[in-house]
């Protein structure tokens, strides 16, 4: 476990890059000055650009990153047989691809990291790399699983929030509007939404800025060149369906 304190005033939290770079690099273009950067794990899985995303999320201020599903499963710390065909393909794909560099870089990366009010992790603080949280009732039971006042995830490539205002009650499901502000309150479990593959029917990348001196988050959603990505990822080969979310937003 990781520990450190946060004392960054304009924070980029992203997730869910996918190797898309495209994609990344109209985040960090919208994003503009950032004073730290949190980055939720999956690096790399599904596009075309592993070692290019690698290179660019290693090289922003006062970086924060996680271990993602796929990035485990690039280190065979995870049974490819445990995705499905086209995930496997891609997986493949990219254990084939990924530099000395990038592989180092992943190797690193901790599951988990704890700051002084905030925790990072890629799926749940329950299951670091794999738990989704897709309902309020096993959001409601993973904040037993970290002390923090928030806790920032990705995984479901939906932007979301969970909120539980009392340890005896139901995690109350907030869905942010894009381009809003929302003020934090204690106890919440955060979701940014999907950089490289958004999964919510909105194709922009997403991405949110959060303000520890303010406690506020801003979600945010920028378009970018889809059919660049989908060109690459055609010319190499990678699966159709792949391809085709890009443009669908699931």
């Amino acid at each position: 476990m990781f520990c450190a304190t946060i004392n960054e005033m304009r924070t980029l939290v992203f997730s869910d890059i996918h190797a898309n770079l495209t994609a990344l690099e109209a985040v960090l273009t919208s994003a503009g000055q950032i004073d730290a950067a949190w980055c939720l794990g999956d690096l790399v899985g599904y596009g075309p650009d592993p070692n290019e995303c690698i290179q660019r999320v290693n090289e922003l201020p006062n970086l924060k990153c996680v271990l993602g599903n796929h990035d485990a499963a690039a280190l065979e710390q995870i049974d490819s047989a445990t995705f499905n065909p086209e995930a496997r393909q891609a997986l493949h794909w990219t254990q084939n691809t990924l530099s000395e560099f990038s592989l180092t870089f992943l190797k690193h990366l901790p599951e988990r990291i704890d700051l002084e009010e905030v925790t990072l992790v890629h799926g749940s603080p329950r299951q670091p790399v794999w738990e989704y949280l897709l309902d309020t009732y096993n959001a409601t039971r993973c904040f037993d699983f970290f002390q923090s006042l928030h806790c920032f995830v990705g995984h479901t490539h939906l932007p979301i929030i969970y909120h539980l205002q009392s340890e005896h009650s139901l995690a109350r499901l907030i869905l942010p509007e894009a381009n809003s502000q929302t003020s934090l309150e204690p106890r919440m479990i955060i979701n940014p939404g999907s950089v490289g593959q958004p999964r919510d029917r909105d194709p922009r990348a997403a991405y949110a800025i959060f303000d520890p001196d303010q406690f506020t988050c801003s979600f945010h959603r920028v378009e970018y060149e889809v059919s660049t990505v989908q060109q690459r990822m055609k010319v190499l080969g990678l699966p159709d369906r792949h391809i085709q979310r890009l443009t669908l937003g699931w």
